[in-house]
């Protein structure tokens, strides 16, 4: 049953100034690309590549490119702790290094699709890397809905992998992104900084497995946090051996002031 169906519009109120609408979203035929930034508070080198990731619009661009920024915890130790961090993110860092037989991690860190995108640090724009992705056909068909549910929101997701070699090795991932986050470091490298961030990684649940027919239907909640500033809802799918995106789909939930 297509997900876009049977999902009623609704209205989740959070306090002032605060709201969430039902929505739904299908991956298109094409490839979307996945882009990830590994970061970190305490890493006075990672802002410059926090801003770069900020240029992407989710709104905008979501049947295009698909940015996260995963905060990770190897810094919390040398002086300020990161409130974003998650030993999640570093485990997921070490396994894409993992996958191109490399156990070196570091930050800040771009991955386009899984590769390493240093072209970044020169000012390189991705656009061309990015409309290489998009011309290749997608390996996988996702759907999300989403419904209001107390203190949170409750996805319905489906994912769909046609080709029987991409389903052996095929994983699904589920995230809550935010963008419009600041914060004040106290102490650390970027002491004295007011730091903003866009794409921020809040919750990250592993999705469903595939079936015989490679599909795989799930529904979960994610509590949504405190902070305001816009919730998309992201879900991709991708090869655990060689870490190759089958298809990403974002879909923004919200704007809160």
């Amino acid at each position: 049953m297509d997900l876009r169906h049977g999902i009623v519009a609704a209205i989740l109120m959070l306090g002032p100034a605060a709201a969430m609408a039902d929505c739904t979203a299908r991956s298109p035929d094409h490839s979307v690309a996945l882009l990830e930034l590994y970061t970190s508070e305490g890493c006075d080198s990672c802002p410059p590549a926090d801003r770069w990731l900020s240029r992407f619009n989710q709104a905008s661009g979501s049947n295009r490119v698909v940015p996260l920024a995963l905060h990770v915890d190897y810094w919390d130790r040398l002086g300020w702790k990161d409130r974003f961090a998650s030993p999640i993110f570093t485990e997921r860092q070490r396994e894409e290094m993992r996958r191109q037989y490399s156990s070196f991690v570091y930050t800040p860190q771009i991955l386009l699709q899984g590769r390493d995108f240093p072209q970044w640090q020169s000012g390189g724009d991705p656009a061309g890397a990015i409309a290489a992705i998009n011309a290749r056909p997608a390996r996988a068909i996702i759907e999300i809905g989403a419904e209001p549910h107390p203190n949170g929101v409750k996805v319905n997701l489906r994912v769909r992998v046609p080709d029987p070699r991409d389903r052996a090795h095929a994983i699904v991932a589920v995230a809550l992104v935010q963008s419009g986050l600041v914060s004040d470091v106290k102490t650390g490298e970027n002491a004295g900084k007011r730091l903003a961030h866009d794409h921020v990684v809040r919750q990250w649940r592993a999705g469903p497995s595939l079936d015989a027919n490679g599909e795989a239907v799930a529904q979960l909640t994610l509590m949504l946090p405190a902070d305001p500033g816009p919730l998309t809802i992201v879900a991709f799918a991708e090869n655990s051996a060689n870490g190759e995106v089958l298809q990403a789909l974002a879909l923004p939930l919200c704007a809160r002031s």
